[in-house]
């Protein structure tokens, strides 16, 4: 390839002192880096000079005229890498030997997947994204029920990368380098949500063999649908049948409760009254807001240390990791904003040190679920691994 012909990286400063580099791959996917406030990383970003085979065709959607809901298939996520050793991690910076996904060394690295579940292509074209022959024509087109109905998979599937080292987990990081993931998340946020026919936008982490992962680089990813989710239309409906402020009764209720494990001036971590997983503990904003692009600094700054802490209690439960799926629930793009409240859900199916829930015929196949951990003793449990932790320190000291 022609690198000359790469456009030149954009720089912008974000809040708590992060900088924004955007640029892009050798076959045109973005890749943006969020250096740390004081990074000890040089300006320079180096190139990617690998010559890349053309970008999968975009996925196509099926309609389930049962249930409603639309099931993407994508072919292309057949051949994704399956738990590489460290000299072949494709999240890893670039060296002679791994012709990785990320040219240079990093703090936080976001680029798009190769293997996407939703895009490249968009509703309308967007730079090097094609507009897409059979998008999906807004909210009341993909509720038509219908024999047979097909639309493109528009939308983005992004890498974010925690940390250039090999192993890890959001929780094993420092509270700076959280407070810029966390910073990444707010930016991805706002600028998936402005691309035409997006729908919800979810950032993610999956953690552990026992959950699936592919990959032990710490790493999350952030969906960018073209539809609502099925669970968020399930808990529209739920505001809709009780009230508006359903969230600020939620969370009144369970502050009053002793399942509480952490609390902030801004946020309050507890297992839900009605807990489905042997660990699942929910973490939402004292004020409303419809996703993390709407959280202030104040907000950000106490969820870095906060959701740490948080984190290596449920790492403390037992001797080994602990598998887990954190899923950060935001508002839709353009429905539900004034409801719909940002929180965090973090569920793992680990029940005991050498047990893990599988969910059996009545709960997989008919969402009949039945808990093995009442809700308060998990909570209790979770309050004394969380005291036998102790602070995450405030700087990464491998981020140069």
């Amino acid at each position: 390839m022609n690198t000359d012909d790469l456009p030149e990286p954009s720089i912008e400063t974000l809040g708590a002192g992060v900088v924004k580099r955007a640029t892009t791959l050798a076959d045109g996917r973005d890749l943006i880096y969020y250096d740390d406030p004081g990074t000890l990383l040089g300006a320079e970003r180096a190139v990617d000079a690998r010559v890349l085979d053309p970008r999968p065709d975009t996925a196509t959607m099926r309609l389930d005229v049962l249930t409603g809901d639309w099931i993407t298939v994508a072919a292309n996520r057949q051949n994704r890498v399956m738990m590489p050793g460290a000299d072949a991690d494709p999240l890893a910076p670039q060296t002679p030997g791994n012709p990785s996904e990320v040219p240079s060394r990093y703090d936080v690295a976001v680029f798009e997947n190769r293997s996407p579940a939703f895009g490249p292509a968009l509703a309308e074209a967007v730079g090097p994204a094609p507009r897409a022959d059979d998008a999906p024509q807004g909210l009341d087109d993909l509720a038509t029920l219908d024999l047979g109905r097909t639309r493109t998979a528009v939308g983005r599937c992004e890498v974010v990368c925690f940390s250039p080292e090999h192993s890890g987990s959001f929780g094993t990081q420092a509270v700076t380098r959280a407070r810029t993931v966390i910073e990444a998340w707010a930016d991805r946020t706002a600028t998936l949500s402005r691309l035409p026919g997006i729908e919800q936008v979810f950032p993610f982490e999956n953690r552990g063999e026992a959950i699936g992962v592919t990959l032990p680089h710490p790493h999350g990813q952030i969906y960018a649908y073209p539809y609502v989710t099925p669970r968020t239309t399930r808990l529209q409906e739920s505001i809709a049948r009780t009230s508006p402020d359903l969230f600020a009764r939620i969370l009144e209720s369970e502050q009053a409760s002793e399942r509480v494990v952490l609390q902030g001036e801004h946020w309050t971590a507890f297992v839900p009254f009605a807990a489905r997983w042997p660990l699942e503990v929910h973490l939402l904003p004292h004020r409303h807001v419809a996703d993390l692009a709407e959280t202030s600094d104040a907000e950000r700054d106490e969820l870095a240390p906060l959701y740490l802490r948080l984190l290596r209690g449920v790492d403390a439960l037992y001797e080994s990791p602990t598998p887990y799926i954190a899923a950060w629930h935001q508002a839709p793009v353009h429905v539900g904003r004034d409801t719909v409240r940002l929180h965090l859900q973090l569920t793992s199916p680990r029940r005991a040190a050498d047990k893990l829930k599988f969910l059996a015929g009545s709960e997989a196949a008919m969402g009949a679920w039945a808990a093995e951990v009442p809700p308060e003793l998990g909570a209790a449990r979770l309050r004394e691994a969380i005291a036998r932790t102790s602070p995450a320190p405030s700087a990464e000291g491998e981020s140069a």
